[in-house]
């Protein structure tokens, strides 16, 4: 994620921030630029861009219920940001619970919209009618029999809103031994099955290449998940795999792997924003764990660069995490082959762009 700033008072601004604490500006989210813009009333609830006056803008309707601080031009008739426009359903909001759980639900969700954008990957909206395209489905349980899945089915992502209950996620992620589980991993896992789609659906070459790395995925999905849940995975997961449910099944792999190559970009972002470097006094050079993040890395070719950088900064946070009590901030062995398979989702983002490129001049 970047570093965002007020246009007015140069204060330092949060992505999520609707108006900034120093000065008391509005402030909202140019998904256009991907920039933060500092607003002043210009009233029918239209504000005027304060470093450019030309820009009239106006909120994602969404705001209405502090959900979503993304603008849109004032001269469009949509009523919702590109981020919002993907919601396909939302919990009935009659309830506190279900508006304060939604309200999480739309940060994390757009802060993966972010990550998006910046790899410069298609973000459609499904059409009502439509086969192609993203939707997000937000859903309560409405009965103990029949719970709410999250999962993917051809670009429609259903997530249940108690995965924004901190109790309940914590409780299911102690349940079923996972390490890691948050509302953004869940969101970057989810979105990539449907890149998955995307990329090697109708490419036969392509899911070729996918196989050497992941396996194949034609293998009966249903079943794989059965055996899974019934003996676990193999003991020596963290081999070949970045977690355990990643041995599950090829597409699997590949959503967990996915997942993880966004986690690594937007916190390298993140690092860059701030100039972060590590070079731990203890550490010689033989071991590697000196690191200058002073690219950013949504612009490096050579994924070697990135794991450079993202091996030291990750030891130096946990280790910060430690000093206060709390567990790892990155509680994951990368393995040479889960690198691999890292480097060929880096790789595959990088050869679409470029072929849409070539297509689009």
């Amino acid at each position: 994620m970047k570093l965002y700033s007020c246009a007015k008072c140069q204060n330092l601004l949060y992505f999520e921030n609707t108006i900034c604490l120093n000065c008391q500006s509005p402030v909202g989210f140019d998904a256009g630029k991907l920039s933060m813009v500092t607003l002043a009333p210009s009233g029918d609830k239209a504000f005027i861009d304060i470093s450019n006056k030309n820009n009239l803008w106006r909120y994602c309707d969404n705001a209405l219920y502090a959900a979503c601080n993304w603008l849109i031009p004032a001269t469009q008739t949509s009523e919702f940001c590109i981020a919002c426009n993907l919601n396909r359903t939302i919990p009935t909001l009659d309830k506190p619970e279900n508006l304060d759980r939604w309200r999480k639900i739309e940060i994390a969700k757009h802060r993966l919209v972010y990550s998006l954008l910046r790899l410069r990957l298609p973000v459609e909206a499904r059409e009502d009618d439509g086969e192609t395209g993203i939707a997000f489905d937000f859903m309560a349980d409405t009965d103990p029999k029949n719970k709410v899945m999250t999962g993917h089915d051809n670009g429609i992502i259903t997530l249940n809103i108690e995965e924004a209950d901190e109790k309940l996620r914590v409780k299911h992620k102690l349940n079923l031994g996972e390490k890691y589980r948050t509302l953004l991993g869940h969101f970057r896992h989810e979105i990539g099955h449907y890149y998955w789609d995307v990329f090697f659906k109708n490419d036969p070459a392509g899911a070729a290449g996918f196989r050497k790395s992941f396996g194949n995925e034609t293998a009966d999905y249903n079943k794989a998940l059965e055996q899974y849940y019934e003996n676990g995975a193999p003991a020596d997961w963290n081999t070949n795999f970045i977690s355990p449910y990643a041995t599950a099944h090829a597409w699997e792999d590949w959503a967990e792997t996915w997942a993880h190559f966004l986690h690594m970009m937007d916190t390298l972002e993140t690092a860059y924003s701030f100039g972060i470097a590590v070079n731990p006094r203890k550490a010689n050079d033989e071991q590697q764990m000196q690191a200058n993040i002073s690219r950013d890395p949504y612009s490096i070719v050579n994924f070697n660069e990135i794991v450079k950088m993202w091996l030291p900064l990750t030891f130096a946070v946990n280790s910060l995490n430690r000093s206060m009590g709390h567990q790892d901030f990155y509680p994951f062995i990368i393995s040479a082959t889960v690198i691999e398979k890292l480097r060929f989702i880096h790789n595959q983002v990088n050869t679409f762009n470029n072929a849409i490129e070539q297509v689009i001049p």
